[in-house]
């Protein structure tokens, strides 16, 4: 793994004296190494590899027995059972009802957390995202608010960013009264990163809110053009390959958008004045050069931020079973506690 630091450093001058520098982020190369790889990891990849290139062309089909399939448990990721703090209910959004899934700690909550889906903006929904919620409500005593946003190429942007827009300031107003705390974290996977990050540069500029003490950021795609990890990756069907990207990007923007606007390529955005983030990403994932191109760009912003890189983790590999994803729920786990 990686080590990150947001302290900043000094550093002497031409004439000598000390000036005050960036913080700086470490990375350790040694992650890199094919050696870092666990027989685990690589028994975990072999085996996405394997089912997934077994499949027919999925982009053959409609993106309704897409999504079909994954919530019948037929998509890449394991399919957990529905979680008993889950409920469902509807906010009003501006293109109509949006639904939030809601999963209520047993305790009183210590804090909320706007939970964002991955899925390319395309696929995925909150109830996918059950084994993982789940988790995360019983080991930090965090509500969860999944939004299930309007998905592309049905609904292309802007209204998947609007959907979350309008979850978040739902939350804002009624957080307090509906959870008793106003203790408030963001965050995702993939699309969802994506659509974090958008959702707090909206409510900074829209509405001149801060209101999230931080943000997890999970293997996200914050260039839709494409940074040059998702351009060279190829076709290894490893969750997911440049064809998959450049699919979810045609959908999401069919109706047109710039890819530089940072509504869309958060990358390319003014990022001061966000919370503190924690970067998530393995080294065998096709965004791996987004979350490093991201984590720099946060910290010159002067924002905290720490970056946690697992050798051979495939694209969002939290959602698959085995030691590096229980590692790595761990240091979010503790992140958002500490938040």
């Amino acid at each position: 793994m990686t080590v990150s630091s947001s302290t900043p450093a000094s550093a002497p001058s031409a004439a000598g004296d000390s000036v005050a520098s960036l913080p700086e982020l470490v990375i350790d190369p040694s992650v890199f190494a094919p050696s870092a790889v666990s027989p685990e990891t690589r028994a975990v990849n072999a085996g996405i590899v394997k089912a997934l290139g077994a499949v027919p062309d999925r982009w053959v089909f409609p993106m309704a027995l897409l999504r079909k399939l994954r919530l019948d448990g037929k998509g890449p990721f394991p399919l957990a059972p529905e979680s008993p703090y889950a409920s469902v209910e509807e906010i009003d959004g501006p293109h109509g009802p949006v639904a939030l899934r809601i999963y209520t700690p047993p305790e009183p909550a210590k804090g909320v957390y706007l939970h964002i889906h991955g899925g390319g903006w395309c696929l995925g929904s909150a109830r996918e995202n059950d084994g993982l919620n789940h988790r995360l409500v019983e080991r930090t005593g965090f509500a969860v608010v999944s939004v299930d946003y309007r998905l592309a190429p049905e609904a292309p942007w802007p209204a998947a960013p609007d959907d979350c827009e309008a979850a978040a300031l739902w939350l804002v107003r009624e957080g307090k009264a509906r959870f008793g705390t106003e203790h408030f974290v963001i965050g995702g996977e993939s699309a969802g990163a994506n659509l974090s990050v958008a959702t707090l540069l909206r409510l900074r500029d829209r509405h001149g809110l801060s209101p999230f003490r931080a943000a997890n950021l999970n293997a996200g795609c914050y260039d839709l053009g494409l940074t040059p990890s998702a351009r060279n990756w190829g076709d290894e069907p490893l969750v997911l390959n440049t064809r998959d990207i450049n699919v979810f990007v045609g959908h999401y923007l069919r109706e047109g958008g710039e890819v530089a606007t940072p509504d869309i390529s958060p990358l390319h955005g003014d990022l001061r004045g966000l919370p503190p983030a924690l970067f998530t990403i393995g080294t065998r994932d096709a965004l791996l050069d987004d979350t490093l191109f991201m984590a720099p760009r946060w910290l010159a912003a002067g924002n905290r931020a720490e970056i946690a890189v697992y050798p051979g983790g495939c694209h969002v590999f939290i959602g698959f079973p085995g030691s590096l994803a229980d590692k790595a729920l761990a240091r979010i786990v503790a992140f958002l506690a500490a938040s």
